[in-house]
């Protein structure tokens, strides 16, 4: 007999159901055709699947399973790379603590099964069943996954694999990185932040803990656990998102700070604002959402009463002022503020923005990102404004008396001053104002 052949083919022609001569030249065929040894003997009825099935089984001692008798709602959904599924006729059945179950119909084919295991980190154990039955519930299976993968209306055609990612730091000019990668962390990654964009969150929390790792969704300011990764891709997982970010991969003790843009269309992009901060489990990791769209899409989308709609658009038309936009962390300030800016922005304005960081990028404003390391904080930024002739001045935020200080003494001298605090009511603004000036009558500045 061949030395060529393999196990199964062997214990075919030992079970004389196909003569040797038929088992050299179907392995040079299907080599030939990129395609597996029992895939070319059952597509050219040379020999039927379940004889094939029960060979290999017995050759392999493999369990054999009848896949019409299993339900594939049970098969793991994103573990296993589509395009690994379909290159090895593979099809992932169920999986226990860490094992993964294949359904396979070439037991021989090990170099697939350490290719899935270096991939998705899983001790696998092989089941055999017929080739006809396996080819059927493969296709089922890509087909539900496609189905199952809810991307926002704009996106029918994007493939998760091909999404383009872009590096963006405000030092040095924008870095294309290329999201088409085959591992499953991507493609997870990836429909994480198109699910968040869909359902309208606003941030994103990755929380490692001791036997569990969570991620969770903020939407209309609260926290929906929406999914459970296994804990052992955690920490594949946060050195996918710091490479989008282009954090340092192997810094682990310290808090990073990054920001992804992620390209949707050639007309639309969302960027994501990412912290990293070291728990006793690993990395948490918050993502907030920046979706530029937001800021353009009215201020009937804002979910305002008749009478605040008013209110706000009477106060925006006046030629100077102070608006202050309060309320907690999620309530909805940065996009009434963004909102209101996106109204004033006309080509007789001269509008300037300081803000920590810039979260939405808008053509026609003059947005400076705050640095205090180098001196740059709120204050400074707001008098070397007066400087610049503005129309429009915004503040992202009011945190301490000197850049409240400046901010009225602005809009007393002729401007239009925008920005925000955080406060849970509109009345302890005036608490909080009270407090700064008390502090800076028992401590004033040297």
């Amino acid at each position: 007999m061949s030395a060529n052949m393999g196990g199964l083919a062997r214990r075919l022609v030992s079970d004389n159901l196909i003569d040797e001569s038929q088992a050299i030249t179907a392995i040079a065929i299907a080599a030939a055709d990129n395609i597996s040894f029992v895939s070319h003997l059952v597509n050219n009825k040379l020999l039927d699947g379940f004889s094939i099935a029960v060979a290999a089984a017995e050759e392999f001692g493999a369990p054999l399973l009848d896949l019409a008798a299993f339900d594939l709602q049970q098969c793991p959904q994103n573990l296993v790379d589509i395009k690994l599924i379909k290159q090895h006729n593979i099809l992932p059945l169920y999986r226990r603590s860490n094992r993964l179950y294949l359904a396979v119909s070439d037991p021989a084919n090990i170099a697939a099964f350490d290719e899935i295991k270096f991939h998705t980190g899983i001790n696998n154990d092989v089941v055999v069943v017929e080739e006809g039955k396996l080819a059927d519930a493969i296709q089922k299976f890509i087909e539900r996954h496609e189905a199952a993968v809810p991307l926002i209306d704009e996106m029918d055609d994007i493939d998760l694999d091909d999404l383009d990612i872009e590096i963006v730091t405000q030092d040095e000019p924008e870095e294309e990185v290329s999201a088409a990668d085959e591992t499953p962390i991507v493609r997870f990654v990836n429909k994480l932040l198109l699910d968040a964009i869909r359902i309208g969150a606003s941030d994103i929390h990755i929380e490692p803990y001791e036997k569990t790792y969570r991620v969770r969704f903020r939407t209309d300011g609260i926290l929906y656990e929406v999914t459970r990764p296994p804990i052992n891709i955690a920490t594949r997982l946060a050195s996918r998102i710091k490479v989008m970010s282009q954090m340092d991969i192997s810094e682990r003790r310290l808090p990073q700070d990054g920001r992804i843009k992620m390209k949707l269309s050639k007309t639309r992009a969302i960027d994501f604002r990412v912290n990293t901060l070291p728990t006793l489990w690993g990395e948490k990791i918050v993502l907030r959402i920046l979706d530029p769209s937001s800021a353009q899409m009215g201020i009937d989308a804002l979910g305002y009463e008749k009478i605040q709609k008013e209110q706000y658009m009477k106060a925006l038309h006046q030629h100077q002022g102070l608006i202050l936009v309060t309320g907690p962390t999620g309530s909805g300030k940065t996009v009434s503020l963004y909102t209101g800016l996106d109204i004033l922005n006309t080509e007789e304005r001269n509008i300037s923005a300081a803000e920590d960081p810039v979260e939405i990028n808008l053509e026609g404003i003059n947005q400076v990102p705050v640095n205090n390391k180098i001196g740059l904080d709120f204050a400074a930024a707001l008098r070397a404004f007066l400087r610049q002739d503005p129309d429009v001045i915004m503040v992202g935020e009011i945190r301490a008396l000197e850049t409240a200080e400046i901010a009225i003494k602005a809009a007393q001298t002729g401007h239009m001053v925008l920005s925000t605090l955080h406060t849970n009511s509109a009345p302890e603004t005036l608490t909080r104002m009270r407090i700064w000036v008390f502090r800076r009558l028992i401590s004033p500045p040297p």
